[in-house]
């Protein structure tokens, strides 16, 4: 029978000792994961890759998937967008403006926004709709301010035009209807002062000059029950 004489070896270092498959001198450092793409021993215990609690090696793999998925700015952020839109629709410019206050990273800004629009979170042509009916239909505006409410909550131009094609051609109507509700609150006031407030009125609810005229007659023969007394601006 053979007999070998045992060879008298060093200690064994932690990153050796995992390579040899000893056990490591040090308790609590721990040794790298090999069978990770890329991972390696090391002859030196400064070179290990130290293994964090989810069990993957740092180094060992790519982790930006990961950290994104996880990323704590980007969740709050999600969060803060929620709860925007718990209180009312946001155009696609005014949830990019509120992602733009938590200082959040360009890319972050554009990935959020396109889930968001898959989710159906953001729907601008939804938007455009809520906007005609509480702004023309509610509150009487005619058209050029529908359309300047829309530019301002920073909607799409194309989507302004199509919007603005499909409102029902009834705007003399309801400027006459909005008229002659405000001059049923001017009292008494004679008919040169109400015929002032009202063009004003109108003017400003963004209505055009000519239909303003014809709403503003039609409220003053209203107030007058049909009859042409009172002052009559040509």
């Amino acid at each position: 029978m053979v007999h070998f004489e045992p060879k008298a070896e060093p200690d064994i270092k932690p990153a050796a000792a995992a390579a040899t498959g000893a056990p490591a001198k040090r308790r609590g450092t721990l040794a790298t994961v090999s069978y990770l793409p890329g991972a390696q021993a090391s002859s030196s215990a400064g070179d290990v890759s130290e293994v964090d609690s989810g069990g993957v090696a740092s180094g060992a793999v790519d982790t930006g998937d990961l950290d994104h998925a996880v990323d704590p700015d980007s969740e709050h952020a999600e969060q803060v967008l929620l709860q925007r839109l718990r209180g009312r629709s946001l155009s696609i410019s005014e949830a990019r403006g509120v992602l733009v206050g938590l200082d959040l990273p360009e890319s972050e800004i554009e990935e959020i926004v396109e889930r968001f629009i898959r989710l159906d979170y953001l729907d601008e042509a939804k938007l455009a709709e809520q906007i005609v009916y509480s702004q023309h239909e509610r509150k009487g505006l005619g058209r050029s301010g529908v359309q300047a409410e829309m530019r301002r909550r920073g909607l799409d131009k194309e989507l302004i035009a199509e919007t603005l094609d499909a409102m029902p051609d009834d705007e003399t109507e309801r400027a006459i209807e909005v008229a002659i509700k405000r001059v049923q609150q001017l009292g008494r006031l004679d008919d040169r002062t109400i015929d002032r407030r009202l063009n004003a009125f109108l003017m400003r609810k963004g209505y055009p000059s000519s239909v303003v005229r014809e709403a503003v007659q039609a409220a003053l023969d209203s107030r007058n029950g049909g009859g042409s007394s009172g002052v009559r601006f040509q």
